[in-house]
């Protein structure tokens, strides 16, 4: 007890949370500007018909025309937090607005999205704007040079925790054993230069397979350690370069590219402003701020307990579901699990009722090719789908509609098999938090974690 009263009485320069505030500002701030500029909020959330809620969330929908106006006012909040200005109202604007896109659809989900929705909530708490921001320019009485030891290392925390259920995650049968998905992904891409004619040999997915497992489990551990810094940083550049060129997703692997800094040592990260402020030609007595101490706020501490012993349970929520989590996918979402399996599927939705009246339906009429790639293997999204389905064919002639579903999925290279039964009216069948018992068995074992 008297040793962790220590630790939290320590004391670090301020310098590594500015800096991770403006590569966090700036990256993301990029990420809407591409996001924008590619067309795909027109793509993904004027066009589309009907979007899949998270259960829960209902109430968080697109907007509409005013979805623009969303990310305008997401993009320019991660302008302020990158330069410091009313940092307090921006980063809270960036995580209210970044949270709300990600949570409008759930074919858009991805890993990345959510660690940067709860880096953001981390970020409201901490102090990044003592130190080298224009709020910090302005108010003198607000600058610091040091602020405490465990305001970074939350963040270094959080990283952690990223890497670490990721690389347990890939302790499964699956992936170490079979090579798979990657033995199904990488010789999709051997029209890559120098390297692409690599991915035709047999034992390169069993390789990157391993790699990738040992990389997340080590990695945050070896960016701790002063002497393996560098080697780590190294690995991680190339890792995230590596998956950025074979991989469409997104700003993520920049980010955590970004991010690993935060592990460097503050006279590091001081070298970066000073750098910085000879280019601006500012003083580094107003950039790096006075020698005074800045005392985080006492409820602190507590919120951040909660939030990580919250982190390091809810990933294994699929402990209390019957059944394959790959298969099922109940507890698969925010749990760190990325990049794991390859889901094919095919799912046709049959409408009938009392009088006989019946009809096929065709997805296209309802749904973007994201949307229905991502319902056909997801059951809860299969169920939100038939939801839509009865309320559409109620208001069109069918009385009390029931829904069925010829549904076939293949999971990780095997051959396809029925989701759902397809004598299961999805019309009378209810979400929620309790195990889904239509889904039919997987009758197959992926040993793991």
């Amino acid at each position: 007890m008297l040793q962790l009263k220590k630790y939290f009485q320590q004391k670090i320069s301020a310098a590594p949370l500015a800096v991770f505030r403006m590569g966090l500002g700036i990256m993301l701030l990029g990420s809407i500007i591409r996001f924008w500029s590619k067309g795909w909020i027109e793509d993904l959330y004027i066009q589309p018909q009907y979007f899949f809620s998270f259960y829960g969330f209902e109430y968080i929908r697109p907007l509409g025309n005013y979805t623009y106006f969303l990310f305008l006012v997401c993009g320019l909040c991660a302008l302020f937090v990158a330069l410091g200005l009313l940092y307090r109202a921006a980063v809270i604007g960036l995580s209210l607005s970044f949270t709300y896109i990600e949570l409008m659809d759930k074919s858009t989900y991805l890993n990345h999205y959510y660690f940067i929705s709860l880096v953001c909530f981390l970020m409201i708490f901490l102090p990044a704007h003592v130190c080298f921001s224009i709020d910090a320019y302005r108010n003198r009485q607000l600058a610091a040079r040091y602020i405490p030891q465990w305001c970074v290392d939350a963040l270094k925390l959080m990283i952690t925790v990223l890497y670490l259920y990721a690389g347990l995650a890939k302790v499964n049968s699956d992936w170490l054993l079979h090579a798979q998905p990657l033995k199904i992904w990488l010789p999709a891409r051997n029209d890559m230069p120098i390297i692409g004619h690599l991915f035709n040999k047999g034992w390169i997915p069993y390789a990157f397979s391993w790699f990738g497992c040992l990389y997340d489990l080590s990695i945050p551990f070896l960016l701790w350690g002063k002497a393996t810094r560098w080697l780590a940083y190294t690995a991680v550049i190339v890792f995230h370069v590596l998956t950025a060129l074979m991989f469409p997703i997104g700003m993520f692997p920049h980010i955590m590219i970004v991010a690993a800094l935060l592990f460097f040592s503050p006279h590091f990260h001081e070298a970066i402003i000073g750098r910085i402020s000879r280019w601006l030609k500012i003083s580094s007595d107003l950039t790096l701020g006075n020698k005074k101490f800045y005392e985080a706020p006492s409820f602190i501490l507590p919120v951040f307990a909660v939030f990580f012993i919250g982190q390091l349970v809810f990933p294994f929520r699929y402990l209390l579901y019957p059944d394959e989590l790959f298969w099922t996918e109940q507890g698969y979402r925010f749990s760190w699990r990325v990049m794991l399996m390859e889901k094919a599927g095919y799912a046709q939705f049959t409408i009938k009722d009392a009088s006989g009246k019946q009809m096929v339906v065709n997805n296209h009429d309802f749904l973007s090719p994201l949307q229905e790639k991502m319902m056909s293997t997801q059951p809860d999204m299969l169920l939100q789908y038939a939801h839509l389905l009865r309320d559409y064919y109620t208001l069109h002639g069918f009385e009390s509609p029931q829904v069925y579903v010829d549904s076939y999925v293949s999971l990780n290279g095997r051959l396809g098999k029925p989701l759902v039964s397809p004598a299961t009216d999805l019309a009378r069948e209810q979400d929620s938090f309790q195990p889904k018992l239509w889904i039919l068995p997987f009758n197959d074992t992926i040993k793991g974690f």
